[in-house]
């Protein structure tokens, strides 16, 4: 079944509704009274009830709504490799990305549905319960933001610009080291001067696929679920996120589900490539 065939069926105004009910979910916990209980889960990764709420309300709408469609959530990891292998599309959802931005109360925080489809990310939604915003694409059918007020806009990916403007590179807030320190001076010394914005969670990804950045480098680990529905709405918008290796990165290809260090990229036609490799290969 072709990935045309398949997201025709599926209406990603029903998706992105889920995420947006799972978003008020979160505000419930987030603008309570009570302090919030945080658990530490095994991966030492935190744990709260907003994340549990979420969780449990996009599962139960996605398999009322789609109940031939497996689920793979951050939550429920515990599925094998030997099951999801035979997973030609499924879900794959982070129900609060940002839980650290959460506890911190900076509002960088997400809710993340994608559809997968033979490793590939052919759908996807991402909802920003602090703004209200909801960012949604669909392969070969282009990327949209809507705002609180329900107003829908096509988004693109950014060409990039004559040198004489800035290169906008997007960091993580929590994770920045000495290699992306690195590929950072290499860029500005080769190529033009940056523009360097820390974001947290996935709203990093959306911001390359509403033009508003360049590029994003990803040198620290991640989960598949951290990239996967921001994956698809860059993809909508014209971009695309790679490997070192420069390849699209693919999903529910092994055992684990860690991504490889990768680079969210606006501009397909720019050749990066040769940048990546000079800056990370200085010792």
């Amino acid at each position: 079944m072709g990935t045309a065939t398949v997201t025709r069926t599926i209406d990603p105004l029903v998706i992105e509704k889920i995420a947006a009910d799972a978003g008020q979910e979160i505000l419930n916990v987030y603008n309570g009274n009570s302090p919030v209980e945080v658990i530490t889960k095994a991966d030492n990764s935190p744990l709260t009830e907003a994340d549990c709420a979420a969780d449990a309300l996009i599962t139960a709408r996605l398999q009322a709504s789609f109940p031939d469609i497996p689920i793979l959530s951050e939550e429920s990891t515990s599925i094998d490799y030997a099951t999801r292998r035979t997973w030609p599309r499924y879900w794959l959802v982070d129900p609060l990305d940002g839980t650290k931005e959460f506890i911190s109360r900076n509002g960088e925080f997400t809710v993340n549905i994608a559809l997968i489809e033979n490793g590939d990310p052919v759908l996807g939604v991402v909802h920003v319960p602090v703004l209200g915003d909801t960012y949604s694409g669909r392969a070969g059918k282009g990327a949209t933001k809507i705002d609180a007020q329900g107003n829908r806009q096509s988004i693109y990916s950014a060409k990039m610009m004559p040198s004489s403007s800035s290169i906008r590179i997007v960091a993580s807030r929590n994770h920045r080291g000495e290699q992306l320190e690195q590929l950072i001076n290499d860029i500005t010394l080769n190529i033009g001067k940056t523009e360097v914005v820390s974001m947290g969670s996935s709203l990093k990804m959306c911001l390359v696929a509403e033009g508003l950045a360049d590029f994003y480098p990803r040198l620290a680990p991640t989960c598949e679920w951290d990239t996967a529905a921001a994956h698809g709405v860059l993809v909508a918008a014209g971009g695309q996120i790679v490997g070192l290796d420069f390849e699209p990165l693919r999903y529910n290809q092994k055992d684990d589900l860690l991504n490889p260090d990768f680079i969210a990229i606006a501009d397909m036609d720019f050749d990066w490539q040769p940048v990546v490799s000079r800056a990370l290969a200085k010792p």
